[in-house]
Protein backbone atom coordinates (compact mmCIF):
# COMPACT_ATOMS: atom_id res chain seq x y z
CA UNK A 1 0.00 0.00 0.00
CA UNK A 2 1.26 3.31 -1.11
CA UNK A 3 1.68 6.28 1.05
CA UNK A 4 -0.71 8.07 -0.79
CA UNK A 5 -3.17 5.48 -0.22
CA UNK A 6 -2.60 5.52 3.76
CA UNK A 7 -3.26 8.77 3.38
CA UNK A 8 -6.54 8.51 2.14
CA UNK A 9 -7.66 5.79 4.13
CA UNK A 10 -6.64 7.45 7.13
CA UNK A 11 -8.09 11.07 6.50
CA UNK A 12 -10.75 10.71 3.76
CA UNK A 13 -12.15 14.31 4.29
CA UNK A 14 -8.16 15.16 3.07
CA UNK A 15 -7.25 16.96 6.11
CA UNK A 16 -5.67 14.77 8.87
CA UNK A 17 -7.92 15.75 12.21
CA UNK A 18 -5.86 14.77 15.13
CA UNK A 19 -7.48 14.78 18.78
CA UNK A 20 -5.54 16.30 21.49
CA UNK A 21 -5.96 16.11 25.33
CA UNK A 22 -4.82 19.30 26.87
CA UNK A 23 -6.27 17.75 30.39
CA UNK A 24 -2.91 15.53 30.23
CA UNK A 25 -0.32 18.38 30.59
CA UNK A 26 2.59 15.89 30.45
CA UNK A 27 1.87 15.14 26.30
CA UNK A 28 -0.09 18.50 26.03
CA UNK A 29 0.52 21.96 26.52
CA UNK A 30 -0.91 25.63 25.62
CA UNK A 31 -3.92 26.82 24.17
CA UNK A 32 -6.80 25.35 21.39
CA UNK A 33 -5.35 28.15 19.66
CA UNK A 34 -1.35 27.83 20.36
CA UNK A 35 -1.02 23.62 21.60
CA UNK A 36 2.00 22.07 22.03
CA UNK A 37 3.74 19.13 23.49
CA UNK A 38 5.37 15.42 22.56
CA UNK A 39 1.58 14.43 20.79
CA UNK A 40 1.44 17.87 19.07
CA UNK A 41 4.87 17.15 17.28
CA UNK A 42 3.66 13.25 16.79
CA UNK A 43 0.71 15.20 14.74
CA UNK A 44 2.80 17.32 13.08
CA UNK A 45 5.70 14.58 11.78
CA UNK A 46 3.02 12.53 10.66
CA UNK A 47 0.70 14.87 8.66
CA UNK A 48 4.20 15.79 7.07
CA UNK A 49 5.41 11.96 6.03
CA UNK A 50 1.93 11.89 4.37
CA UNK A 51 1.59 15.09 2.89
CA UNK A 52 -1.68 16.30 4.42
CA UNK A 53 -2.58 19.24 6.08
CA UNK A 54 -3.27 18.92 9.99
CA UNK A 55 -6.02 20.07 11.73
CA UNK A 56 -5.59 20.17 16.00
CA UNK A 57 -9.21 19.21 17.73
CA UNK A 58 -8.15 20.29 21.55
CA UNK A 59 -9.98 19.08 24.63
CA UNK A 60 -9.64 19.51 28.05
CA UNK A 61 -10.43 15.64 28.98
CA UNK A 62 -9.60 12.25 27.45
CA UNK A 63 -13.31 11.24 27.33
CA UNK A 64 -13.99 14.18 25.12
CA UNK A 65 -10.53 13.02 23.01
CA UNK A 66 -12.06 9.54 23.00
CA UNK A 67 -15.83 10.81 21.95
CA UNK A 68 -13.91 13.25 18.63
CA UNK A 69 -12.43 9.60 17.24
CA UNK A 70 -15.30 7.70 18.19
CA UNK A 71 -17.65 9.62 16.24
CA UNK A 72 -15.63 10.70 13.43
CA UNK A 73 -14.55 14.00 14.18
CA UNK A 74 -11.23 12.99 14.55
CA UNK A 75 -8.74 10.63 12.57
CA UNK A 76 -5.94 10.28 15.55
CA UNK A 77 -6.04 10.17 18.78
CA UNK A 78 -3.68 10.48 21.62
CA UNK A 79 -4.66 8.17 24.25
CA UNK A 80 -3.33 5.44 27.18
CA UNK A 81 -3.98 1.66 26.38
CA UNK A 82 -7.23 0.40 28.43
CA UNK A 83 -9.36 -2.36 27.16
CA UNK A 84 -12.42 -0.43 27.36
CA UNK A 85 -10.72 1.97 24.49
CA UNK A 86 -9.63 -1.32 22.07
CA UNK A 87 -13.03 -1.93 21.19
CA UNK A 88 -13.33 1.16 19.06
CA UNK A 89 -9.52 2.25 18.87
CA UNK A 90 -6.58 0.59 17.39
CA UNK A 91 -3.60 1.53 19.14
CA UNK A 92 0.07 1.85 18.26
CA UNK A 93 2.26 0.33 21.15
CA UNK A 94 2.80 3.19 23.42
CA UNK A 95 5.33 5.53 22.91
CA UNK A 96 5.32 7.09 26.44
CA UNK A 97 4.39 6.00 30.16
CA UNK A 98 3.36 8.08 32.59
CA UNK A 99 2.39 7.15 36.27
CA UNK A 100 -0.94 7.31 38.36
CA UNK A 101 -0.62 8.31 42.07
CA UNK A 102 -3.19 9.07 44.66
CA UNK A 103 -3.06 12.08 46.77
CA UNK A 104 -4.26 11.88 50.44
CA UNK A 105 -4.44 14.18 53.95
CA UNK A 106 -1.80 14.51 56.29
CA UNK A 107 -3.26 12.72 58.63
CA UNK A 108 -4.45 9.67 56.54
CA UNK A 109 -3.45 6.34 57.69
CA UNK A 110 -2.30 5.22 54.14
CA UNK A 111 1.23 5.12 53.04
CA UNK A 112 1.08 3.01 50.09
CA UNK A 113 -0.96 2.67 47.52
CA UNK A 114 -2.42 -0.36 47.49
CA UNK A 115 -3.49 0.33 51.55
CA UNK A 116 -6.13 2.25 49.27
CA UNK A 117 -8.15 -0.14 48.00
CA UNK A 118 -9.93 -0.71 50.89
CA UNK A 119 -13.67 -0.88 52.02
CA UNK A 120 -15.53 2.34 52.11
CA UNK A 121 -12.89 4.11 50.64
CA UNK A 122 -13.67 7.36 48.05
CA UNK A 123 -11.20 8.03 45.56
CA UNK A 124 -11.65 11.01 43.38
CA UNK A 125 -11.20 10.63 39.87
CA UNK A 126 -11.47 12.63 36.64
CA UNK A 127 -14.25 11.22 34.87
CA UNK A 128 -12.62 8.96 31.44
CA UNK A 129 -9.61 9.09 32.22
CA UNK A 130 -7.07 6.72 32.08
CA UNK A 131 -6.89 5.84 35.69
CA UNK A 132 -10.70 6.32 35.78
CA UNK A 133 -11.01 3.08 33.84
CA UNK A 134 -7.72 1.30 35.37
CA UNK A 135 -9.53 1.51 38.88
CA UNK A 136 -13.16 1.00 38.16
CA UNK A 137 -11.93 -2.39 36.97
CA UNK A 138 -9.44 -2.90 39.33
CA UNK A 139 -10.41 -1.81 42.79
CA UNK A 140 -11.70 -4.90 45.08
CA UNK A 141 -12.90 -2.57 48.02
CA UNK A 142 -12.41 0.93 47.10
CA UNK A 143 -14.92 2.82 45.16
CA UNK A 144 -14.69 6.40 42.65
CA UNK A 145 -16.42 8.95 42.92
CA UNK A 146 -15.71 10.86 39.45
CA UNK A 147 -15.58 14.57 38.58
CA UNK A 148 -13.80 16.89 36.36
CA UNK A 149 -10.23 16.53 38.01
CA UNK A 150 -9.81 13.62 40.89
CA UNK A 151 -7.77 15.92 43.05
CA UNK A 152 -10.57 18.59 42.92
CA UNK A 153 -13.31 16.39 43.75
CA UNK A 154 -11.27 14.99 46.58
CA UNK A 155 -10.94 18.17 48.13
CA UNK A 156 -14.64 19.59 48.00
CA UNK A 157 -16.06 16.66 48.71
CA UNK A 158 -13.90 15.09 51.45
CA UNK A 159 -12.70 11.98 49.85
CA UNK A 160 -10.44 9.56 51.16
CA UNK A 161 -8.26 10.17 48.15
CA UNK A 162 -7.67 11.49 44.91
CA UNK A 163 -5.91 9.66 41.69
CA UNK A 164 -3.65 12.12 39.24
CA UNK A 165 -0.73 11.78 36.86
CA UNK A 166 2.39 11.76 38.61
CA UNK A 167 3.65 15.44 37.60
CA UNK A 168 0.40 17.92 37.99
CA UNK A 169 -0.72 15.41 41.19
CA UNK A 170 2.88 16.03 43.00
CA UNK A 171 2.51 20.04 41.84
CA UNK A 172 -0.78 19.56 43.48
CA UNK A 173 0.56 18.45 46.80
CA UNK A 174 3.51 20.56 47.12
CA UNK A 175 0.75 24.06 46.70
CA UNK A 176 -2.03 22.69 48.90
CA UNK A 177 -1.67 22.56 52.64
CA UNK A 178 -2.80 19.57 54.84
CA UNK A 179 -2.14 17.25 51.50
CA UNK A 180 0.16 14.67 50.73
CA UNK A 181 1.35 12.46 48.02
CA UNK A 182 2.11 8.35 48.12
CA UNK A 183 5.03 7.87 46.29
CA UNK A 184 4.93 4.41 45.07
CA UNK A 185 2.18 4.56 41.64
CA UNK A 186 -1.30 2.29 41.58
CA UNK A 187 -0.61 2.30 37.68
CA UNK A 188 1.51 2.59 34.87
CA UNK A 189 -0.23 4.62 32.12
CA UNK A 190 0.57 3.40 28.15
CA UNK A 191 0.22 6.75 26.00
CA UNK A 192 -0.26 5.60 22.49
CA UNK A 193 -1.20 6.68 19.12
CA UNK A 194 -4.84 5.42 17.90
CA UNK A 195 -6.87 5.26 15.29
CA UNK A 196 -10.54 3.96 14.44
CA UNK A 197 -10.54 -0.03 13.98
CA UNK A 198 -12.31 0.17 9.67
CA UNK A 199 -9.07 1.51 8.73
CA UNK A 200 -7.01 -0.98 6.83
CA UNK A 201 -4.49 -3.41 8.35
CA UNK A 202 -1.43 -1.56 6.30
CA UNK A 203 -2.61 1.91 8.03
CA UNK A 204 -2.63 0.56 11.58
CA UNK A 205 0.75 -0.96 10.81
CA UNK A 206 1.98 2.48 9.34
CA UNK A 207 1.10 3.90 12.46
CA UNK A 208 2.72 1.56 14.60
CA UNK A 209 5.84 1.31 12.68
CA UNK A 210 5.99 5.42 13.04
CA UNK A 211 5.54 5.19 16.48
CA UNK A 212 8.59 2.58 16.62
CA UNK A 213 10.41 4.58 14.44
CA UNK A 214 10.18 7.71 16.38
CA UNK A 215 11.05 5.65 20.06
CA UNK A 216 14.53 4.50 18.48
CA UNK A 217 15.56 7.87 16.73
CA UNK A 218 15.09 9.99 19.62
CA UNK A 219 12.32 12.27 18.17
CA UNK A 220 10.40 11.35 21.41
CA UNK A 221 12.43 12.20 24.08
CA UNK A 222 13.31 15.44 22.70
CA UNK A 223 9.30 16.47 22.12
CA UNK A 224 8.98 15.43 25.58
CA UNK A 225 12.46 17.18 26.83
CA UNK A 226 11.70 20.38 24.71
CA UNK A 227 7.72 20.56 25.95
CA UNK A 228 9.63 20.79 29.47
CA UNK A 229 8.72 17.10 30.64
CA UNK A 230 11.76 14.97 31.92
CA UNK A 231 9.81 12.64 34.09
CA UNK A 232 7.84 11.43 31.38
CA UNK A 233 9.97 8.11 30.18
CA UNK A 234 10.17 6.94 26.68
CA UNK A 235 8.70 3.89 26.38
CA UNK A 236 10.39 0.62 25.33
CA UNK A 237 10.48 -1.06 22.05
CA UNK A 238 7.87 -3.14 20.77
CA UNK A 239 5.87 -2.58 24.36
CA UNK A 240 3.18 -4.81 24.24
CA UNK A 241 0.00 -3.49 24.13
CA UNK A 242 -1.77 -5.71 26.38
Amino acid sequence: MTTAAIARDLAPTGTLRASINLGNPVLAQGTPDAPGGVTVDIARELAARLGLPLELLCFDAARKSFEAMTEGRADLCFLAVEPAREAEVAFSAPYAVIEGVYVVADGSPFTKAADVDAPGVRIGVKEGSAYDLFLTRTLQHATVVRGEEGVDEFLTQGLDAGAGIRQPATAFAAATPGVRLIEDRFMQIRQAVGTTIGRTPETIAYLRELVEELKASGFIAEALLRSGQPGAEVAPAQTAIR
